[in-house]
């Protein structure tokens, strides 16, 4: 009995962490197009100089 309790202590553990390893990703790939759009706006607005 001891044994499957931590099988699925293990088990439930181990989805946890890779839905927050999928979150995480997904959270940084928004992030990165809300830059890249921030990025195209100044440079069409001349905000920037790009060398």
């Amino acid at each position: 009995m001891k044994r499957l309790t931590a099988l699925l202590l293990l088990a439930l553990f181990s989805a946890a962490t890779m839905t927050a390893c999928n979150t995480v990703e997904g959270a940084g790939k928004d992030v990165q197009k809300v830059g890249e759009k921030v990025e195209d706006a100044a440079d069409r607005t001349g905000g920037t100089d790009p060398d």
